[in-house]
């Protein structure tokens, strides 16, 4: 039986399972369904209406959380958000992190790489903006960039410069190895990662680009190379695939996101995210007997002054 959203949304054990990807298993997005909106029994209005009040709630509480992740300073959390053009990485960061301060909070987009960038390895230009302990850092996009849009374009790795390898199977799984070690590495070190694919249709995608054309104050969002991407649709299909299959572990998962509703998706990465916060088991911190002593004699001034 399906579950309703709010159903799901109460119960974050299940929803953590339901879309996330088994570790280090080949995954079909045919398997899940972007256009995924809980029980279809119960009116769509009502869906949306209940999805965006857990919505609210959801940001209350990343924003609690947030503030006991600074105050801890032991962990910090990284979230990559990957999709197809127009899935809504934008909106999501938009509405997901409204209510969280942004002293905290580091948001990262990664576009074309830079010439000083190319000089360096593929992670290297995310590794220097990885958040600090006690902050949540997002890469729009990110350096799985390197084994999807690279892989659907190989003419790209030309720029480069790489000593001189086949361009088989094996790089890839290379690439996938070094970034399973980096994530591995991060966590080791307190970095809590969570990595969510967005999942559009491609009718979706194409319905989002037409409003872009349509509506004169989205004019600045309409890219002729995004539309010129979909002829690649299924390529990039398959890079995602193996790159979730690949890269989603244990401790650095994949989350396949149904994205063709913004209120769903949206709801269910707040929801993600403050779960898995709290399953940090952070703590404010303690003060000890001279801290008190302190403190006290804080307040004796203060009050003294009036």
């Amino acid at each position: 039986m399906k579950r309703t959203i709010e159903e799901l949304l109460g119960r974050s054990s299940e929803l953590l399972y339901q879309f996330r990807a088994p570790d280090g298993k080949k995954i079909r997005l045919a398997d899940y369904d972007p256009a995924w909106a809980g029980d279809e029994d119960v009116p769509k209005k009502q869906r949306k209406e209940v999805a965006e009040d857990l919505l609210d709630q959801q940001v209350d509480a990343l924003a609690e959380a947030q503030k006991l992740l600074y105050a801890a300073d032991t962990w910090s959390l990284l979230i990559i958000l990957q999709a197809m053009d127009a899935a809504g990485k934008d909106g999501t960061i938009k509405h997901v992190m409204s209510g969280v301060n942004p002293q905290g909070c580091q948001v990262f987009s990664f576009k074309r790489p830079s010439a000083e960038e190319l000089d360096h390895n593929f992670l290297w230009r995310c590794w220097k903006a990885a958040p600090e302990r006690g902050r949540i850092g997002i890469f729009n996009r990110s350096y799985y960039e390197e084994v999807l849009v690279v892989r659907v374009h190989p003419e790209f790795l030309a720029a480069q410069r790489l000593p001189e390898q086949e361009l088989g199977d094996e790089f890839w799984h290379s690439r996938y190895d070094d970034i399973n070690c980096f994530e591995r590495h991060l966590t080791r070190n307190g970095t809590a990662i969570l990595k969510f694919f967005l999942h559009v249709s491609k009718e979706e995608q194409r319905q989002r680009f037409l409003a872009r054309l349509e509506e004169p104050e989205k004019h600045w969002k309409f890219s002729a190379q995004d539309v010129a991407e979909r002829a690649h649709w299924d390529n990039y299909m398959r890079a995602f695939e193996d790159a979730i299959g690949a890269t989603s572990t244990k401790w650095a998962p994949w989350y396949i996101i149904p994205a063709d509703h913004k209120w769903v998706s949206r709801a269910l990465v707040a929801n993600i995210i403050t779960a898995t916060i709290k399953s940090l088991n952070l703590e404010y911190p303690k003060i000890d007997r001279d801290q008190r002593a302190e403190m006290a004699a804080a307040r004796r001034m203060l009050e003294n002054e009036a």
